[in-house]
């Protein structure tokens, strides 16, 4: 589609970075990659070290799935705009849009760093409803002033609002070297969202365009990244890792891969095929509709969610396994099967059966401590036909996620080490 000449300030800035990406020095424009740090919810590095915020977990959970009240989520620190603004936001791989509370905002949390201020920054620009860049989501729309605003869904209805842009974004490698990545669209959003803590947005990196990694793999040689994530129980000081472009790659010994599955062009998660999970040597056969793509893996989610006949027969085969009755009769635990311990639960290996991957969880991955000595089934329950892969299988492997060659690897790995 052809768009009308104007001579937007956007357009400007476009053409410059362009343009200044062709003449950047050899240290600028290696196209080499980076590292980040990420922190969780419960360091004491977070924002917040309150580690669980019911009001938190009943928003953000709900904007994955159901109501979980031992969710946690890693954290990437990032700065934006000129002077630099810090913020920290949830690292999503379930969803492509990178957005940020701004000031105004009525109904925004009060906390002790303050919102990014858009008045405030000499490198924010809006971009206007006819550019390319208001396309990059599917639902946007043109304000009175001619700005691209947008309304992003997640899971039950709950949405984050607002307008556009294009900002200076620094994210500080593992080294402590600032990186500034200017011209990146996010969102700036005037309304709370779905957060209620201290995160001020959600940094998007699924396979759609305004996802951070489609944003930045030109510069850091190849569209791919990875990450280590550690343990729930790990010590809140260490960090997990993530790693962008070149030198992301997963290789070597032990490494499993199983391929993506692609939906059409605007489906932007990362789905991959599950045939069924083994508890012990027990192999329950995943029948679902549809049979491939059937599993999202989101790290933005804390358990694994099953469709509610095949969770119903891993929880029973897990009951077997345990050699403890279940906790019953606790509202704080809800439905969720729980065992009261003071030792380490010994429950069973399960592994998870991708299509040509087979992924050993010890119950370090699939069980988290909710209250000293409890120990509840990261697992549970959704509704349809698909499930989604969350956080806590995820840790302690380093996980590359290809979209060059379109596949997911697994590497196991002591991420505490990292």
């Amino acid at each position: 589609m052809a768009y009308p000449k104007t001579f937007h300030p956007c357009f400007l800035l476009i053409f410059l970075i362009f343009s200044h990406l062709l003449h950047l020095p050899a240290t600028e424009a290696t196209n080499d990659g980076f590292s980040v740090k990420l922190i969780r919810r419960n360091s004491l590095s977070a924002p917040s070290n309150q580690s669980l915020t019911t009001n938190y977990y009943k928003s953000y959970a709900a904007a994955h799935a159901t109501i979980n009240a031992y969710d946690i989520q890693h954290l990437m620190e990032l700065s934006i705009g000129t002077p630099p603004v810090k913020f920290y936001g949830i690292t999503d791989t379930g969803s492509d849009l990178i957005w940020t509370e701004c000031a105004p905002c009525s109904d925004c949390v009060t906390q002790p760093n303050p919102l990014f201020d858009p008045r405030k920054s000499s490198s924010y620009c809006e971009i206007p409803c006819n550019s390319g860049q208001c396309q990059m989501l599917r639902h946007t729309q043109c304000s009175p002033q001619k700005r691209c605003g947008y309304t992003y869904g997640y899971a039950d209805n709950l949405t984050t609002q607002g307008t556009l842009a294009q900002e200076t974004v620094t994210i500080t490698s593992d080294t402590g070297k600032p990186l500034p990545l200017k011209g990146i669209v996010f969102g700036c959003a005037h309304n709370r969202g779905i957060l209620n803590d201290p995160q001020r947005g959600i940094i998007g990196l699924a396979r759609g365009p305004g996802s951070l990694i489609s944003q930045i793999s030109p510069l850091v040689g190849g569209n791919k990244f990875s990450q280590c994530l550690v343990p729930f129980n790990t010590d809140p000081s260490v960090s997990s890792i993530m790693s962008f472009g070149k030198g992301s790659e997963v290789s070597g010994a032990g490494v499993v891969s199983t391929p993506l599955v692609v939906r059409d062009e605007t489906y932007s998660y990362y789905l991959v095929t599950l045939l069924g999970i083994s508890v012990g040597d027990t192999y329950l056969r995943f029948d679902s509709s549809p049979a491939k793509g059937n599993m999202l893996i989101d790290s933005g989610t804390h358990p694994i969610y099953l469709p509610q006949q095949f969770y119903d027969q891993v929880v029973a085969e897990v009951k077997k396994k345990v050699a403890l009755e279940p906790i019953k009769d606790d509202p704080l635990l809800g439905s969720r099967i729980c065992y009261q311990t003071t030792t380490n639960l010994n429950g069973p290996v399960l592994t998870a059966h991708f299509e040509g991957a087979d992924i050993p969880l010890t119950p370090t991955q699939t069980f988290t401590i909710t209250k000293d000595g409890v120990y509840c089934l990261a697992i549970t329950s959704t509704g349809g036909g698909r499930g989604t892969y969350g956080n806590s299988a995820q840790s302690n492997y380093l996980i590359g996620f290809d979209l060059e060659k379109q596949v997911v690897s697994f590497k196991p790995m002591d991420c505490t080490k990292q």
